[in-house]
């Protein structure tokens, strides 16, 4: 037995050839070139976060701060600091909670479509939102809120001051995202659904089954594992403005100023203050903070 093992371990292994897996590696070039130019090269820009960055001077060119993170105390010295962080996790916890639920329910609700024209239109319904731009989407809230001109106000006969009282955009950005993105989601619940064995079913119909109790014993517990990867892959994205796509916040309340302390996120103070004070340090500074918190989780 020992020889026989001994006479295993010096066996070759066997190596794949270069030139059979080049075609894959060509193929998969083009992703790493992307995620090297979009994720990797800007990183030694992150020093800016601890210069005085003058663009005449360039990075290398500018003086360091004194002291050292004097970039970071206006932020952290702030109820800034905590009011965008909590806004940031709150809104994107909301968002999975609120998008997973939806989009399960959704899908399991248009599996039992039978038509196949009916199917279709509902699910090309339910999808559209997601290719429409957030200047659509801001357009299409605007004129529900708006306070003189809105559907809402003049629908209900009230005088409501939507862009001006951050309590409702509480409700209203969830709710906004929650419009956009579930049909996206229901899709691919959807897929995961139609692979599911239809013998299952026709098993549990011959008992006696209602359909809620197929629903709970077979197409959730089936389905879970897409549940979770989808989940785990949100969790990772926690501190995006809007899992991402932090450009809805910023417009889809017109960027008020009166709103800042319910709609403002990480990502929309970063670009503010880049945009309006002008201040490079700061905002990289800012920047820097979100994505260390990125990489925490």
């Amino acid at each position: 037995m020992k020889s026989g093992k001994k006479q295993l371990q010096k066996l070759p292994k066997k190596r794949v050839p270069f030139k059979r897996q080049l075609p894959f590696y060509i193929m998969m070039a083009p992703g790493l070139i992307l995620i090297a130019v979009l994720f990797y090269l800007p990183l030694p820009g992150l020093v800016i976060a601890f210069k005085n960055f003058n663009p005449v001077d360039g990075i290398w060119g500018s003086p360091w701060m004194d002291p050292l993170l004097k970039n970071f105390e206006f932020f952290f010295k702030s109820d800034t600091a905590i009011r965008v962080t909590v806004n940031t996790i709150l809104y994107n916890v909301l968002e999975i909670v609120l998008v997973t639920a939806g989009a399960v329910a959704l899908a399991i609700a248009l599996n039992e479509v039978r038509g196949k024209v009916s199917s279709t239109i509902y699910k090309g319904a339910i999808l559209l939102p997601y290719f429409l731009s957030w200047i659509v989407a801001q357009y299409i809230l605007f004129s529900l809120l708006s306070v003189d001109k809105g559907i809402v106000n003049n629908a209900l006969g009230i005088d409501v001051q939507w862009y001006s009282e951050p309590i409702y955009w509480r409700v209203i950005m969830p709710l906004a995202y929650m419009w956009k993105n579930i049909g996206y989601y229901s899709v691919l619940y959807m897929a995961a659904i139609a692979g599911i064995n239809t013998d299952y079913y026709e098993a549990a119909q011959l008992d006696g089954a209602t359909k809620w109790q197929q629903i709970r014993h077979i197409t959730l517990p089936l389905i879970r594992p897409t549940v979770l990867v989808l989940s785990l892959l949100w969790v990772g994205k926690l501190f995006n403005g809007g899992l991402g796509d932090w450009y809805g916040f910023f417009n889809l309340p017109n960027n008020s100023g009166a709103l800042y302390a319910a709609t403002d996120v990480i990502d929309t103070y970063v670009y503010r203050a880049l945009s309006t004070i002008g201040d490079y340090g700061m905002s990289a500074a800012v920047g820097l903070y979100r994505r260390s918190l990125d990489l925490s989780l």
